[in-house]
C-alpha cells in the first residue's frame, strides 16, 4: 500500500471537530475527553488524510461494552497488541479516522498529545518532521516501514517535551 503524504489541509480541524461531536453524543458520559492528536491536529505539517482522536475513558470496559454504537458511527476494532489502549479505525473520504481510546489515569502523559503540544511550539521540528515524512512516502515505504522510520525523530522530540514537563522517559513504541 503507498503511503499518501498531503500538504496540510486547513480542512482537517472541522473534520475532528465534527468527529469528535458525533462520538460524545453517541456515547454519553462514556469518554470523559476527546481531542484531535496527530499530524492533522498540526496546522502547516504534512500528514496522511487520516484523522486521529484520542479519547479517554474511567476504564477501558466502559468503551468495549458499548462497541456496537462505534459499528454502527463506522468504527472497526483494530488489535494492536498495545495493553491499556482500545484502536478504532474508520474508512472515509476525504480523511480516514483512527480513535484511540485511553484510562483517564493516563490521559496526562499520552505521547501522542505530548508530540502534538510538542509540534505546535516548535515549528522546526514540525517542519523537519514533515519533511522526513515526505521523503519516506516518495521512497515508496509500506505503512510498517514508514512508521519504524519515524521513530528516531519522534523519539527524540517526545524525549524533548517529556523533560520540558518533569516526566519520566518511556519508549514511545507501547508494548
Amino acid at each position: 500500500m503507498t503511503i499518501e503524504v498531503r500538504d496540510y489541509d486547513p480542512g482537517w480541524p472541522e473534520l475532528a471537530r465534527r468527529a469528535v461531536e458525533e462520538l460524545t453524543a453517541a456515547l454519553p458520559g462514556r469518554l470523559a475527553v476527546v481531542e484531535h492528536v496527530g499530524s492533522t491536529a498540526v496546522p502547516g505539517l504534512a500528514a496522511k488524510p487520516v484523522i486521529d482522536l484520542m479519547a479517554a475513558t474511567p476504564a477501558l470496559d466502559v468503551v468495549t461494552s458499548v462497541e456496537d454504537v462505534l459499528e454502527r458511527l463506522g468504527y472497526r476494532r483494530v488489535e494492536t497488541g498495545m495493553r491499556e489502549r482500545l484502536f478504532y479505525r474508520r474508512e472515509g473520504e476525504p480523511a480516514a479516522y483512527h480513535l484511540h481510546v485511553v484510562t483517564a489515569g493516563s490521559w496526562d502523559t499520552r505521547n501522542e498529545r505530548l508530540l502534538r503540544d510538542h509540534l505546535l511550539r516548535h515549528p522546526a521540528d514540525r517542519d523537519a518532521y514533515g519533511a522526513l515524512k515526505r521523503e519516506l512516502a516518495a521512497a515508496g515505504h509500506d505503512g510498517d516501514t514508514y512508521t519504524r522510520a519515524k521513530t528516531e525523530l519522534i523519539q527524540r522530540m517526545v524525549d524533548a517535551a517529556r523533560a520540558d514537563l518533569g516526566l519520566p522517559w518511556v519508549d514511545v513504541w507501547e508494548d
